[in-house]
């Protein structure tokens, strides 16, 4: 098992990427602190681990909230001994996200609140868990948008990624001799609940996938496998980087019809 003996905290695991990476996780020998917003759907994670013969616990926590932050490294501790992977995953992506006309200023500090704040806290309180442990990696879930532009205006989101890209390179610098490392893992255009939920009509669906060469939505299992590889020793010799799992859409300029 590839993660035998370890304990992992993944933020966002109610649900999509998170859930899928829980599960998986733990599927591989990892126990697992769930966290989410919505304390039913963390519990629902949990207990479908827990019954699968894993070991998980649910920690319902506001991300963008400093307390909340802290509490939730403190549980992982306080229930598992240790803390040795953090996967900063919790985010949003706001319907009325726009271009710099139309996003009001509500859209865009909610979005930095939870996507860039909730990583920059999952790092302040868990840095310190990881080097008690003596090393661990740290996985913050960027996109594809950190390094191009969205095709359907989503100004927040886009440049709440680009900060989780940036800080995600420089807690890599810092930290690199202290046995951790931060990669970013930046995702394509998903089936998920909340992409779908965002490109709501079948013209705005297509108008994504035109530009990926797969043709086609990633699924948040495939999003788990390349964040297990993060998480993992697999990706021992790995720090500061950015592992595109996009269907090809960041290496495209124009796609064949």
């Amino acid at each position: 098992m590839r993660l035998q003996d370890t304990v992992s905290l993944i933020t966002g695991a109610g649900a999509g990427i998170g859930r899928a990476s829980a599960l998986l996780f733990a599927s591989e020998g990892s126990k697992v602190v769930v966290v989410d917003v919505v304390a039913d759907a963390a519990n629902d994670t949990v207990a479908e681990i827990n019954g699968n013969g894993g070991s998980a616990i649910a920690v319902m926590a506001d991300v963008s909230n400093d307390g909340d932050a802290s509490r939730m490294i403190t549980a992982a501790e306080s229930e598992f001994g240790r803390l040795d992977v953090v996967f900063n995953n919790a985010g949003i992506m706001d319907a009325e996200d726009a271009d710099a006309i139309g996003t009001s200023d509500e859209v865009w500090n909610r979005t930095m609140d939870v996507n860039l704040k909730g990583v920059f806290l999952g790092c302040k309180y868990g840095m310190p868990a990881l080097r008690r442990a003596g090393g661990g990696s740290v996985i913050n879930t960027a996109s594809f948008v950190a390094h191009v532009g969205a095709a359907t205006p989503q100004l927040a989101y886009t440049a709440s990624k680009g900060g989780v890209l940036a800080l995600t390179r420089e807690l890599a610098v810092v930290h690199g001799r202290e046995n951790i490392r931060v990669n970013a893992l930046c995702p394509g255009p998903l089936r998920t609940e909340m992409l779908m939920s965002y490109l709501d009509t079948e013209e705005k669906r297509q108008r994504r996938l035109v530009h990926v060469p797969m043709a086609r939505f990633g699924e948040a299992a495939e999003m788990a496998k390349a964040a297990l590889f993060l998480a993992s020793d697999d990706s021992s010799y790995m720090t500061g980087a950015s592992l595109n799992v996009d269907g090809g859409l960041t290496a495209a300029y124009v796609t064949p019809e």
